[in-house]
């Protein structure tokens, strides 16, 4: 009864903050490392986690996350990345944004802003920013996805590629150790890189979890990218990759805090 308790209080942590640690586990509940790796283990075993290095995550691979559980992971850490995010968003601005729940969470930091032109595939963003009455919002046509509310396809990078955009925001399902912005569906992508290359700058917004996670389609590379926003720092081999590539990386603040702490891992020279 205990095992199961802690398991199912292991499973709410992992969902809400997007992984969990075996030190940090073991000192909130007041047991041994031991212990908390047979819950991980077992966990693992019914496919509710997937152990990484020192901890364990909600799992992934070649099927993405139900959205809604996607919406509830790393929730504080979405939102102080989307703070800064939208903090580099001028009025008068063109946007695009793509499908995703962090892409939503900048939305939301938008509300204020007046004279934007926002493009979006994103059923969700677009509901979002009518609430906004000095955005005008372009909705992408195309193939519907029922699981989300993302329009994906041909048509839809088609009405994309009319466009030229000052920022395209996008999020992603994975950002691996080479630097690689990943997802799982190609069509999705097919859209983000129209966008992409219709774009003056490409902000970036992923949280911590997407290191941890895997998926089997490149949308780009973070040396395309104008700005990384983030809520943790970056690893080491990463962090110097994006310097090289001058890249810039954002690190959001807590709600409670306005600045963002904003790491330019690029050459000033």
């Amino acid at each position: 009864m205990v095992s199961n308790f802690r398991q199912t209080e292991i499973l709410d942590q992992a969902r809400r903050d997007g992984r969990v640690t075996v030190d940090g586990l073991a000192r909130q509940f007041d047991v041994t490392v031991q212990t908390i790796r047979r819950d991980l283990a077992e966990l693992a075993e019914t496919g509710k986690l997937e152990r990484v290095h020192g901890g364990a995550v909600i799992p992934s691979g070649v099927i993405n996350i139900v959205y809604e559980e996607r919406r509830r992971l790393n929730a504080k850490g979405k939102a102080a990345l989307a703070r800064a995010c939208a903090e580099r968003v001028p009025d008068g601005a063109s946007v695009f944004m793509n499908i995703g729940t962090t892409t939503e969470a900048v939305a939301r930091e938008l509300l204020d802003r007046d004279n934007l032109l926002v493009v979006t595939n994103n059923i969700n963003i677009a509901n979002i920013l009518s609430a906004n009455r000095g955005c005008e919002i372009v909705l992408a046509g195309g193939q519907l996805r029922h699981s989300d509310g993302g329009l994906v396809g041909g048509f839809t990078a088609e009405l994309v590629r009319h466009f030229k955009f000052d920022i395209a925001i996008l999020g992603c399902s994975a950002l691996d150790g080479d630097g690689d912005l990943l997802d799982f569906d190609a069509q999705e992508i097919l859209v983000s890189q129209t966008a992409i290359a219709r774009a003056r700058q490409v902000f970036v917004a992923a949280d911590h979890s997407k290191l941890d996670r895997n998926a089997p389609v490149t949308i780009c590379s973070l040396a395309d990218v104008t700005a990384l926003f983030t809520d943790v720092a970056l690893p080491p081999d990463l962090a110097t990759r994006a310097r090289d590539w001058g890249t810039e990386v954002v690190i959001g603040t807590p709600p409670d805090t306005r600045a963002a702490t904003v790491h330019r891992l690029h050459d000033p020279g």
